[in-house]
């Protein structure tokens, strides 16, 4: 980009933990962050917060008499946007933009809300203005006391990403030098739990009181240690665990010494709908949103993609050719996180980030543990990160180690 544009900070809450350092010790095994718990009548795999980072939410919740009426989501984004700004060095009150997105929006709170009106053919006083999406941002603008924009928005499971895209275009504009860009998401609900079942993509262990054994619908080959297969190609039924959690980063106009990232570049595409949730077979909305983000990088440059292999069937391998149409026959290292910490929806975009920039600060490449390599790299200058939602909105982003 003709104006270098850095991460100069990054912070998230997770399954993974509430620091970069949690982060990287938990990327650094490999086991998952799923359990299974009751929604509704029925147990199901999902991927909740860590305790410590569950403590810090109810922290948040009870210093502010306003926030004790807040969703989770909003909450989330509190929780990593003020650690995104301490790590950056950002003051209150400073002139920086704020764009935070979430897929669903306050769930849990509408889902509360609608059985009180079905209960009492009344509303709530605050049901409207703790759910609508705009709130979200609002609340982490005041919060941090910015005075710059503030802007929320939803486009499915890229909705972080695009915030990025955001941020980078208000930075290029002029009109900014810092933005604050991300995803919150808290889709553990039992609504938000039938609707991905009523879809056919959860994964098929459904039920912690199924002794494993008895599954005879899990083939032998599917690792049954592991809920969501992401990135596997050889699976034979869809994987799809859901996650929630909340990530923010900083960006700044220029290449400060403490940048963690140079963004090289960045793309997105959509294409014709053909089925609500579904994209082409070989992920058209990809391969545009790749090439633009490369812009004139040659594909041989990139160490590591991240990608966006929600562990379905579909989703999964129209993803990988793209890849193979874009990279041709050097594909660069591919992996991702949800494996291990689930779908977390909107906020998926930016855990991608974070984890590219794990792996470009410890020189590390993080890989699937049921995939198998046949090479590693052994030094990782620059990473591509996917993100697609529904109906194919699908962002790239090239990062870079700061020269």
């Amino acid at each position: 980009m003709s104006i270098p544009i850095s991460i100069t900070a990054i912070s998230s809450v997770s399954p993974l933990g509430t620091s970069l350092e949690e982060a990287w010790q938990s990327y650094r095994s490999e086991a998952h962050f799923m359990t299974q718990a009751p929604f509704g009548e029925r147990q199901e795999w999902a991927a909740f917060l860590a305790q410590d980072a569950r403590k810090g939410i109810l922290e948040i919740k009870r210093s502010n008499n306003t926030y004790k009426n807040l969703d989770s989501s909003v909450l989330y984004a509190i929780s990593a946007s003020r650690k995104a700004m301490d790590i950056a060095g950002w003051k209150s009150g400073s002139d920086f933009g704020v764009n935070v997105g979430s897929s669903r929006g306050a769930t849990t709170l509408f889902e509360r809300y609608y059985r009180e009106f079905l209960d009492t053919n009344k509303a709530s006083t605050l049901s409207s203005p703790t759910t609508t999406l705009g709130n979200i941002a609002s609340w982490v603008a005041h919060d941090l006391q910015t005075k710059g924009p503030e802007i929320s928005h939803s486009i499915t499971c890229s909705t972080a990403l695009h915030a990025l895209l955001n941020g980078v275009a208000w930075i290029k504009s002029g009109m900014v030098d810092k933005f604050m860009v991300g995803g919150s998401e808290a889709p553990l609900t039992p609504f938000t739990m039938a609707q991905m079942k009523a879809l056919k993509i959860y994964t098929s262990l459904q039920s912690a009181k199924m002794p494993l054994e008895d599954a005879s619908e899990v083939s032998v080959k599917e690792n049954r240690s592991y809920p969501c297969r992401a990135l596997d190609l050889t699976k034979k039924r869809n994987t799809m665990v859901l996650g929630e959690g909340a990530s923010m980063a900083c960006l700044e106009k220029g290449i400060p010494p403490d940048a963690l990232a140079v963004i090289e570049g960045v793309g997105y595409a959509s294409e014709p709908l053909e089925h609500n949730t579904s994209i082409s077979t070989d992920a058209k909305c990809f391969q545009q949103s790749m090439k633009k983000a490369l812009g004139e990088t040659e594909p041989a440059e990139v160490d590591v993609i991240v990608m966006h292999a929600p562990g379905t069937i579909k989703g999964d391998a129209s993803e990988f050719r793209a890849i193979e149409k874009v990279f041709g026959n050097k594909l660069p290292a591919l992996t991702t996180n949800k494996w291990k910490l689930g779908h977390t929806f909107g906020a998926s975009g930016m855990l991608s980030i974070e984890m590219a920039l794990l792996m470009l600060g410890n020189q590390q490449f993080i890989k699937v543990p049921f995939i198998a390599y046949d090479v590693i790299p052994r030094k990782i200058s620059k990473v591509l990160v996917n993100a697609v939602g529904f109906g194919g909105n699908a962002v790239s982003v090239l990062l870079k180690v700061p020269d």
